[in-house]
């Protein structure tokens, strides 16, 4: 193969992540020439609903899948947590990158960190995940919905519609954007649990064995090994990327330490459970842990929780 095809939404940080894989895949294989075929999802069109409310699977994967599925490009690059855990037949997760930070930040004009900020300050997200968190951790606060692109979702602190808000570090930082507000502060995941697979980025790929050779260079054992934990996790509970689950794998030493969390929006309730094994059993230990939280009572949590978002807050 001399040509490979990489399907990719047009924001920024999207356009950053396919050209990072491009330099990549032409650095790794002399002679194969990359290219882009930039597109919209869904869920870059519709910009004033939360995502939750228009579905949470497949929001900014199923254009980009249609067009590998018709032979118009040959693998994807995505933010590994917006990737659902189930693909159309033909196409496959193929590779997982190194992760960035996989923490959350607040990004404010105003206050240094999430114990800095008043009562009642406005706190813009739309992560039902986040929303949780935080305010199981400060229910002073007001949450406010917050859409668009990282730009966007930018130049909205700075106009002064939210005192602060929260974005994956993994983003900010991969764009250089970590000066562009005053404060920008990564919240610890003892104080808030990731997204399934923040921080990495997720190759799909056609069913394709050359293709799958060629892509095979992107993989890392590590986050490999997270991931799985974290996407397992994520399945048996039916969760998309959309509902109030925050889930994160470490792999240290050989030793493999996984905390999770799921509740209520406005964080009243709260499910968390922690599991830790050899790295050698990661395959399991996804599946191990939901178990563990379903026999607490989790997915009717989750359930309620969805009502919830649906009637009162989206």
């Amino acid at each position: 193969m001399k040509k490979l095809i990489i399907a990719t939404r047009g924001s920024k940080l999207a356009l950053w992540q396919s050209e990072h894989i491009k330099a990549l895949l032409e650095a790794a294989h002399p002679g194969l020439e990359v290219t882009l075929k930039v597109m919209k999802t869904k869920g870059d069109i519709i910009l004033d609903t939360p995502l939750a409310k228009i579905g949470g699977k497949g929001l900014f994967t199923k254009e980009l899948e249609d067009a590998m599925l018709r032979g118009d490009a040959h693998i994807a690059v995505h933010s590994l947590k917006d990737v659902p855990t189930e693909f159309p037949e033909g196409l496959t997760l193929g590779e997982i990158t190194k992760r960035e930070d996989v923490r959350d930040a607040l990004l404010s004009e105003k206050y240094a960190d999430i114990d800095a900020l008043p009562e009642g300050a406005v706190v813009g997200t739309t992560s039902l995940r986040r929303r949780m968190q935080i305010l199981a951790y400060r229910p002073d606060l007001t949450i406010k919905n917050l859409r668009g692109n990282v730009n966007t979702r930018l130049r909205k602190l700075k106009e002064g519609e939210y005192d602060a808000i929260i974005l994956a570090a993994a983003g900010i930082k991969r764009l250089g954007l970590e000066g562009e507000v005053r404060y920008f502060s990564p919240i610890p995941t003892s104080l808030m649990i990731p997204a399934m697979g923040q921080a990495a980025l997720g190759i799909e790929s056609v069913e394709d064995p050359e293709v799958l050779k060629i892509i095979a260079v992107l993989g890392d054992e590590e986050a490999k090994v997270e991931t799985t934990i974290e996407r397992d996790f994520v399945t048996v509970l039916q969760g998309g990327c959309q509902v109030p689950i925050g889930v994160n794998a470490t792999l240290q030493d050989g030793q493999v330490q996984v905390r999770a969390i799921v509740g209520l929006p406005d964080g009243s309730e709260l499910i968390k459970e922690k599991l830790s094994a050899p790295g050698s059993a990661y395959q399991a230990m996804g599946k191990e842990l939901a178990d563990v939280m379903i026999e607490a009572g989790a997915v009717k949590l989750l359930k309620r929780a969805e009502e919830i978002a649906l009637k009162e807050i989206l």
